[in-house]
């Protein structure tokens, strides 16, 4: 089987369930081909595990000040370049489109007839799981913006229906600082995130940003770009994380134990969603702006219990070679049944 893997470059979050598929496809000796799309080629970072990918433009969206910005996303995105793409995309080489909402290996599989199996967080969102802002804009945008022939959604709780656990691959933790605290807020202003900060002197806030705060900042904070591994590390021994509401990230947190604090991007129906979700959980603080109190408040509070996912990549790969593509129902439940989710988790649905 030759697989052609669609993966959606904007954020990190796609990009992180997808190293986690290259190391159970590598694993079992699938031939797969990589395609990105959703961010220039030059600001891709760490893709060593993907060997020879492709990358177009596709489609993103475009942000501003912790909000997405539709007049910048409608300025910035070009509907004939996106046709170009689909076009010219030769899906003749390959059995299989693996799909992680990614619009033009979607589009191109739907146009030359060659089936697609979609994996991304966005597929859990056409169920009845914890939704802000649905409507049909947004509802429409699930359905059409990368369709496929079978969609696998995935989430930290099943809701009672036929989603994944979230694929989560964590460094060990060893030992844990609790005073040292992850920040990852790629939407907002980094002056704001610093005097969001500043003020709390008695901890240290590791940063990771794609930009550097005009103004300056004082020895508790220690400012850097994105680096995957060394963002592990920093993660798996901090005492907490501050982020945006994506969800690769809040799974990492919740598979080891890490106390949560985000704050949405603002007009983005997935984040909304997912503050819903750890709010209905018990999973998370959440904060709709950059607020002190907030913060204050939640870092003298106690860290959760982890939540010990299984290798959702091993168990989908296997799936994927047996063939019986109609048969997400039983993987499903497969994997749950392995998950012990904590008490006040086990009668959540929305």
């Amino acid at each position: 089987m030759r697989i052609l893997y669609g993966v959606q470059g904007t954020g990190n979050g796609h990009l992180s369930r997808a190293r986690v598929m290259a190391k159970s496809l590598r694993k079992y000796g699938v031939n797969v081909d990589f395609f990105f799309s959703g961010r220039s080629a030059a600001d891709f970072f760490d893709m060593q595990c993907f060997g020879q990918y492709q990358v177009e433009g596709g489609l993103t969206f475009a942000t501003r000040n912790g909000r997405v910005s539709m007049a910048r996303t409608a300025w910035e995105n070009s509907v004939p370049s996106l046709l170009k793409d689909i076009h010219s995309l030769d899906l003749s080489p390959y059995d299989l489109v693996l799909n992680d909402f990614e619009p033009v290996s979607a589009w191109a599989a739907k146009r030359q007839g060659i089936t697609s199996i979609g994996v991304s967080h966005q597929a859990a969102l056409k169920y009845d799981v914890p939704k802000v802002g649905s409507n049909w804009f947004n509802e429409t945008l699930l359905s059409y913006f990368a369709p496929v022939d079978i969609a696998l959604g995935c989430h930290w709780h099943h809701f009672g229906f036929p989603i994944l656990p979230p694929f989560v691959e964590v460094n060990p933790v060893e030992s844990i600082n609790p005073h040292q605290i992850l920040v990852y807020l790629p939407f907002e202003d980094p002056d704001k995130i610093t005097q969001l900060l500043s003020p709390f002197k008695d901890y240290c806030f590791h940063v990771y940003h794609g930009a550097q705060p005009k103004i300056p900042y004082p020895n508790h904070i220690k400012w850097s770009g994105f680096s995957r591994e060394g963002f592990k590390q920093k993660l798996s021994t901090c005492g907490g994380v501050i982020g945006s509401a994506g969800f690769e990230l809040a799974s990492e947190a919740l598979a080891l134990g890490k106390k949560l604090l985000v704050k949405p991007l603002h007009g983005q129906f997935e984040q909304l969603s997912n503050v819903a979700a750890l709010e209905l959980l018990g999973a998370a603080e959440t904060m709709a702006f950059l607020d002190c109190e907030s913060l204050r408040r939640w870092l003298k509070s106690a860290a959760p219990q982890a939540i010990h996912y299984p290798q959702v990549g091993d168990a989908l790969v296997k799936w994927l070679l047996a063939g019986d593509w109609h048969s997400g129902d039983k993987l499903c439940r497969q994997l749950w049944n392995e998950v012990d989710l904590p008490q006040s988790w086990r009668k959540k649905n929305p």
